[in-house]
Order: C-alpha cells, then structure tokens, then sequence
C-alpha cells in the first residue's frame, strides 16, 4: 500500500518521501488554519450563519486540498480566499444591500463560467502567455504580501494615521510571541534545520502557553456544526441574478478569483521549481482542480476557494507531491471536531512561518531581467502593488496594464503575446468595475 503511494505521486522522481510530505502536509495546515475562523466571521457580518460557515469552510477546503494532490500532483492546498470574501460580505451584501443567498449563487455562477474556460483551456493559454520575468516577478510579489500579512498578524507592523502604518508596540505581550519565533525560525532556518519552519511554529505556541498569552482550550472535541442553513441556498436562488448590478457582481467574483489563484499558482510552482520552459506542468489538471474546488464551496456554501499562498510554507518545508494537500485536506477534516485545540494556534505563532516564506519567494527577484527598463517597471510595480494594495490580483493588474506600453516604448511590441495586449484591456476595465 505504501509502494503504490509512493508511486501515484511519484516520490522516487520528486524526491521526496512519507515524512517530508506529511510534515509539509501539517505545515501548510497550520499556516492557514486561520481560515476556518476568519471567513465565519467576516461571512457573518453578512448575515450567513457562523456554525454553517465553519464547516463549508473546512469541508471546501478539504474537499479542494484532496482534488488538487490526488488529480494534479501539486502541494498546493485550497480554501476560501482571503479579500474575496471581504468583498462578497461588505460590499456586496451590506453595500450593495444585496441578500447572502443572491451573493452566494453569483458565486456559484461565477464558478460555473470558471469551470467552462478552464475546460476550454483559456486559462492554461494565458497562464503560458505570461512572460517569464512577469512570472517571477508575482512570486516574489506574493513573497511581500504573505511577508505583510505575516508582519500584520503579529503586530510588528501596524496602521498608522499619519504615516499610513508603522511600528507596532512592543508593550504588547502577543507581540513577543511572533518576535521570538522569527528569531527561532530564522535561526533554525540558517541552521538549516529539517522542518524548521514547523518546529519555530510548535517553540512559539510553547511560548505562548508559559508566559500565558496563549490560552489553553477549555474542551478538545466538540462536534461539527450543522451545514443545512448554508447548504445549496446559492443554487437555490440563481434565478434572482436578473440584474445589471448582479451580473457585475458575477464578473467580479470571476475576475478577482481568477487572477488571484492563476497568480498563486504560478508563484507557488516557481517557489517549488516546478516551472519548465516558462511553462507549469500538469497546469490544467491544477486549474480543474482550483474550478471544481471553487464550485463546490458555492454549493457547501462559502465564498470563492482557490489556491492558498500559506501552501508556500509546506513547500518551503520540503512538500513536492500532491500528499502533502492530501495530508492538509485530512487535517481539515478533522479540524471540524477538534476545533477547540486550535485556538493555540493564533496569528502570532503563524506570522513568522509568512516572514519566513515571503524571504524565501522574494529570491525570485535574482530572475528578473532588471537591466531592461520595459520588463524592469511592470515587475516592480506588480511586486510593489500586492503588498500596497493588499491584493495579489491588483498588483497583477498594475504590472500587466504598464507592460504592453514600456514593450511598444521599448520598440518590442511584436514580442507580446496577443492575450497580454487582451489583458491589458481586460485589467482596465477590471478596474473600472472595481471602481465604479
């Protein structure tokens, strides 16, 4: 049984094994853990009710983990994407004063438009159609963004009002947390200890337990809350999308989560090396995945699912096949019933995990041709707009607007590929909805 484990996801050739791939497996669920108690909340401002929202969350992702390392190979895992979900529950709902349930079946409609391109392959045609250097260019980007999250989320970077942020404070005893498990994991890391980021993970909740900041749970098992007032409202209420406002709501969900998780995949296969000649193998048994794993979400009843950038910490770990997001998929699963021992994993024991990551995918920059000005700009600006913007998809959209106008600058039109001239016109008016 093993054998032919090893076989189907082929650890001979990826070199990898059992141990390696469940650690990065445990890793990459610990990074983005988080996900089942944020999204009910931020859902939950629109109404949905929490309970439901917790499971859709854990059975989503689990559900999208399992489909992408069983049918894609790739140690990429899935779940309701941070952003999004913001913009399903505070502007379309509250803002737009549209219902949860009509909002949930523009999700499911969205998804159904990103399972038909994907089975058309317009997707894997312009994923290949981004230039080489704009690849590396989003993998470094989302190394800034998940490193900014991470120095969010642990305090060390905060809002400030008049220098737009600043230094957090280093009163606050949480904050501490984090500080020690940078230096731990960055030790280990240069050490170049096996697992380093899990162990900094596991030294840091330690920490936290002694000097009681973080708490330890009051039970270790509780059931799984019921999915009924959430389950299929979405494929109920299709008939209610009959608007313009609606449809654009429609085409924005597909617009952010498409170049959101195209740019996670791609950033995340060139942090694993798995690009080949500019090109990501297996692409469009990846982006089935990331479609089917999108339509299910819609049906439990969550916002978009798409790729995670947290599976940059298993891969970082050493994760290679499609076991380590089966491992993750599992351990959602049984996230469900032993919710109450993973409030100890709190955003301060993750956020230096993010830091770590975002070093280590910002070596990409070392790809970038930044000799050359007309390639030079749309990359920093990509780079520079994920974090700024607080949007893989934006920054996206900055690089890829200014790159067609510094290639004809540069008199190197003819080298642009037909889809990024597309684009260029798809991300303006990607910006006029967003907009409008």
């Amino acid at each position: 049984m093993a054998n032919a484990v090893a076989n189907y996801f082929h650890f001979k050739e990826l070199k990898t094994n059992f141990k390696t791939e469940m650690v990065a497996g445990l890793t990459t669920f610990i990074s983005m853990v988080y996900i089942m108690f944020v999204n009910p909340n931020v859902l939950g401002a629109s109404g949905m009710d929490k309970g439901a929202v917790f499971t859709a969350t854990a059975l989503a992702s689990a559900i999208g983990c399992m489909i992408m390392g069983i049918l894609a190979n790739y140690p990429i895992a899935s779940a309701p994407a941070l952003g999004i979900n913001a913009f399903f529950a505070y502007s379309v709902v509250i803002g737009m004063k549209i219902p949860w349930q009509t909002a949930l079946a523009g999700v499911f409609v969205a998804s159904l438009i990103f399972l038909l391109i994907t089975v058309l392959k317009l997707r894997e045609l312009i994923i290949n159609a981004i230039p080489s250097d704009l690849k590396y260019a989003i993998s470094a980007g989302i190394g800034l963004f998940v490193a900014f999250l991470g120095l969010h989320e642990g305090g060390i970077i905060v809002a400030n009002k008049d220098t737009i942020i600043g230094l957090g404070s280093f009163s606050v005893a949480s904050t501490w947390i984090t500080v020690f498990g940078l230096i731990f994991t960055a030790f280990l890391m240069v050490k170049k200890v096996p697992g380093a980021i899990f162990i900094g993970m596991v030294g840091s909740t330690i920490v936290g337990l002694f000097a009681g900041v973080i708490h330890m749970p009051s039970s270790i098992i509780s059931a799984a809350p019921s999915l009924k007032p959430t389950f299929l409202e979405g494929v109920k209420h299709v008939g209610d999308i009959n608007t313009v406002q609606l449809w654009v709501v429609v085409l924005t969900f597909l617009l952010v989560t498409f170049f959101d998780t195209a740019g996670t995949l791609v950033g995340l296969a060139t942090q694993a090396g798995f690009m080949k000649d500019n090109k990501m193998p297996r692409v469009g048994k990846a982006l089935m995945s990331d479609s089917t794993a999108m339509l299910t979400g819609s049906i439990l009843g969550t916002s978009p699912v798409g790729a995670f950038v947290e599976s940059s910490a298993g891969i970082a770990v050493g994760g290679r096949s499609g076991f380590t997001v089966v491992t993750t998929g599992f351990l959602f699963i049984l996230g469900m019933f032993f919710s109450p021992l993973l409030v100890v994993v709190t955003s301060q024991v993750t956020a230096p995990a993010l830091i770590i990551v975002g070093v280590l995918m910002a070596q990409a920059t070392k790809q970038i041709s930044w000799d050359k000005l007309e390639i030079a700009i749309p990359a920093f600006l990509i780079m520079i707009g994920m974090p700024l913007t607080y949007s893989i998809s934006d920054g996206i959209a900055l690089g890829f607007i200014m790159y067609p106008i510094t290639m004809i600058a540069a008199k190197r039109g003819k080298e642009v590929h037909p889809l990024m001239y597309g684009l260029f016109f798809v991300f303006i008016g990607f910006f006029a909805i967003l907009n409008h």
